[in-house]
């Protein structure tokens, strides 16, 4: 039984604080900062919602970066974007695919304060396709252009694009769907996972599926600039018969290049069924805020963010923005409750420290190479960008009954240590540039440095949604800041005399080895895996 069962859909009326504010951030983009925390100090709830639903700008495409070490066969030069260049040879389409994947990575870790980018995932992961099996890097970028297009737009017509895009229709068959030989492969998913889900209330049949199927013939794309065309003479101009669920609606059948226009007959028929809105509101929730939908939460909170949903004309940005300022949102039971992706983990660990990359402009090779590492480890941990593992996305989002805890294992929750001990090593590096933080100076910006008790505390407050024991705080105080001395005074000395020789080694140098342990120690707690 669910213990969020007394807040609903209504407007948070409560305290509304760093703590709140914090939840907030942490749920809609890869890791709060304390920056982001004293940029919204004064804002209320509606104004700091309404932000985060702002998109920015566009951001500028992915580069050539891999220059000196497979020359590009289009003239394309370090530093320059490939996305209209032609499709070249394998390897240097792998090069380019690898590109596009730290450039995504990159455009979560350099966010603007906005639920932006964390939509372009959620999109990712619901409308999947796999970049190994469409393979051309282009198809890639147009995938992920159209993903930020429609992220906080219209979903009906985010359907319609994502059916007629590219890479969909070479992912699931789509330009191969023809009134001679057709496939239903497309038909099911827009149904089974993209529009109705399996619920309950989603009652589609198998033939459905094949009427769905004949709709959709004639889709296809051409493979210079992979533009969506249409195939008239492979379409199938007959009448399609939808069963009872949809109101024995029959869909009649068009000739010529208006053929098309049968995808539009056929998504107003879907969309008028109310499941539409239950199903995409179930999976913000549970990519939001929890994994457990009880029959109090459906009723109290599901349905009426999915009735807002299609009173809207099924517009993303109302129920987003009812989600994020509902009292449920702010159950404190919510806080720290959800086991972290593998993204947001690697990010938020060098967002939140203010880690920066080599210029582009300079060191294009570096400035890729190192944020490999970021998709790596995310890789490694169970959660490759652009290539999920099925079409059902990662399991973490939708497999009962364990969801968010897929993400961690024996396996997976080394890795996660293993990539903190290493930045805090200063592992990650190339050619002369680390991933790496001065702790002193990032210590410095805090606001009682030199108090032992105030700093731990404060550290825990950025970077743990949930506040260690007491007992926990006053040992690592004892074992790491105060080296096993019972005076506070041994810490707040070696701060103050550290400030006054910033160069001195002897102070330098043990204030950074107390503080190495410390921030190591604390992101190794488990309460760092949550949010």
């Amino acid at each position: 039984m669910s213990k969020f069962t007394s807040s609903g859909a209504g407007t948070y009326q409560g305290v509304w604080g760093d703590v709140q504010k914090r939840h907030l951030l942490n749920r809609t983009m890869f890791g709060a900062t304390a920056e982001d925390i004293n940029y919204f100090s004064s804002f209320t709830l509606e104004k700091m919602v309404g932000e985060l639903l702002t998109q920015g700008p566009v951001p500028a495409p992915p580069l050539n970066f891999y220059q000196n070490v497979y020359p590009d066969p289009h003239q394309i030069k370090s530093g320059e974007t490939w996305i209209n260049a032609p499709f070249g040879d394998g390897t240097i389409n792998a090069r380019r695919k690898l590109s596009l994947k730290l450039w995504w990575v990159q455009n979560m870790w350099f966010q603007k304060r906005s639920v932006e980018e964390k939509m372009i995932l959620f999109w990712h992961n619901h409308f999947v396709t796999e970049m190994d099996t469409y393979t051309v890097a282009q198809m890639g970028f147009r995938y992920q252009d159209t993903l930020r297009k429609y992220a906080l737009g219209n979903f009906k017509a985010m359907v319609k694009a994502v059916t007629i895009e590219p890479a969909m229709l070479e992912y699931l068959n789509g330009a191969k769907n023809s009134k001679s030989h057709p496939d239903e492969n497309y038909g099911r998913e827009l149904q089974e996972l993209f529009t109705l889900g399996k619920g309950a209330g989603s009652g589609y049949t198998e033939d459905d599926v094949k009427q769905a199927a004949r709709v959709l013939t004639g889709h296809r794309f051409e493979r210079v600039n992979f533009t969506h065309t249409f195939s008239a003479n492979d379409h199938d101009t007959a009448d399609k018969q939808f069963s009872s669920f949809y109101g024995n609606k029959v869909i009649k059948g068009i000739t010529g290049k208006e053929g098309a226009l049968e995808l539009d007959d056929m998504l107003n028929m879907i969309f008028e069924e109310e499941e539409v809105s239950k199903f995409i509101v179930r999976k913000l929730y549970r990519f939001f805020v929890y994994y457990d939908i009880t029959e109090d939460i459906e009723n109290n909170f599901i349905s009426p963010l999915a009735g807002i949903f299609r009173e809207g004309g099924y517009e993303i940005k109302p129920v987003l923005k009812a989600l994020f300022k509902s009292e449920h949102f702010y159950d404190s039971g919510l806080f720290g409750a959800m086991i972290t992706s593998p993204l947001d983990f690697t990010l938020k660990t060098v967002r939140k420290f203010g880690v920066k990359l080599p210029s582009q402009k300079t060191n294009i090779y570096e400035n890729y190479v190192l944020t490999e590492y970021i998709r790596g480890t995310s890789e490694n941990c169970q959660q490759n960008i652009a290539d999920p593992p099925g079409v059902a996305g990662w399991p973490a989002y939708w497999q009962a009954p364990l969801f968010h805890e897929i993400w961690i294992n024996s396996d997976t929750f080394q890795k996660r240590i293993g990539f903190i001990e290493s930045f805090f090593q200063s592992k990650f590096y190339t050619n002369g540039f680390r991933l790496e933080v001065n702790l002193p100076e990032y210590t410095t910006k805090l606001k009682h440095p030199e108090n032992p008790d105030l700093l731990i505390e404060e550290i825990c407050s950025i970077f743990l949604e949930i506040m260690p024991s007491k007992d926990l705080r006053s040992r690592l105080k004892t074992d790491v800041l105060l080296s096993g001395q019972s005076s506070d005074y041994y810490w707040t000395e070696l701060w103050e005399n550290y400030l006054r020789n910033p160069l001195a080694d002897n102070y330098r140098y043990m204030v950074l080895d107390r503080l190495k342990k410390l921030y190591e120690y604390i992101l190794s707690l488990p309460e760092y895996q949550l949010s």
